[in-house]
């Protein structure tokens, strides 16, 4: 008996994704997000998700926040640095109480995965005792070392129903490789009970036994075969930013939270719901502007 291919289509992939989950959205900042598939989520209708993002979570998070899919964010920060120090619809959420904002650092985000990805209740942490963080989340709770009898916070554990990630390339069988900083991804595919992963290309499995400390996860659910499936984010070794076209979203999404919607339901009928796969979504972005993103 063979070995088990896994490669998926975005919209079989995205299919997996269920009203009311809890899902991991790998990425850092402005790079390495899955945005296809986010696309599609946001094309399924899918709501009430629960939202766990990067530590260091860029608009991605934000997009979906405007889009009505999310109802709880759990992430230290989401924004695009210059062109967005703070999301839009984030702020403008997290300030109208329409959705929940599950408050920590980098380090306690982390922390809660690792919980998870171990198995455990609960993860023991020094980083953050004595500041307010446990007042504004209940869920920390202060517990005494039987140790050595110091005061640490008890971060509880956050599982994921699925982890949506986005990678440099994979093989048919599952086994994911990296170009550049993969953050917190890992905690969140050891977090998750199934694991997603679009990929810019699909390699043979002998490419992958090339360099296999590259390999950063294994047996994953689904390999998604999407070129440009970060865009408008860069993908680290294949392509930059797209700030032009991030300003756009940034436009739209201020605009929306200032009272006029309709900037934002243009960009998402155009960039969401009228194209009918990722490729007719490259095809709006256009080759010359998707070429012009190799000049760094």
């Amino acid at each position: 008996m063979g070995r088990k291919e896994v490669i998926m289509s975005v919209e079989d992939a995205a299919s997996m994704i269920k009203d009311g989950m809890t899902i991991g959205i790998g990425g850092l900042l402005t790079s390495n997000h899955p945005m296809a598939i986010i696309r599609q989520i946001i094309k399924n209708g899918v709501r009430n998700l629960t939202v766990v993002g990067s530590p260091a979570a860029g608009l991605e998070i934000d997009f979906m926040i405007g889009a009505g899919i999310a109802k709880k964010v759990a992430t230290a920060y989401i924004g695009g640095e210059t062109l967005a120090p703070i999301g839009p619809f984030f702020r403008k959420a997290v300030v109208d109480g329409t959705i929940q904002m599950w408050e920590c650092d980098e380090a306690i985000l982390c922390a809660a995965l690792r919980a998870a990805a171990e198995g455990l209740p609960f993860y023991p942490w020094l980083g953050g005792v004595g500041t307010c963080l446990p007042e504004i989340n209940p869920d920390l709770k202060y517990f005494e070392d039987p140790i050595k009898g110091q005061k640490l916070l008890a971060v509880p554990a956050i599982g994921l129903d699925v982890a949506v990630l986005h990678a440099s390339w994979g093989d048919p069988y599952g086994n994911v490789q990296y170009i550049g900083n993969t953050y917190a991804d890992i905690l969140m595919t050891r977090a998750a009970k199934k694991c997603i992963f679009q990929v810019e290309k699909v390699v043979s499995n002998e490419e992958i036994k090339r360099n296999p400390y590259l390999t950063k996860a294994n047996a994953v659910d689904a390999l998604v075969p999407a070129p440009y499936g970060s865009h408008p984010f860069a993908s680290d070794g294949f392509y930059a930013l797209d700030k032009e076209h991030l300003k756009e979203y940034v436009a739209a999404a201020k605009a929306s939270i200032k009272g006029n919607p309709e900037l934002f339901e243009q960009y998402l009928k155009k960039y969401v719901f009228d194209p009918e796969s990722h490729e007719d979504y490259l095809e709006i972005i256009g080759i010359k502007r998707l070429l012009s993103l190799y000049q760094y």
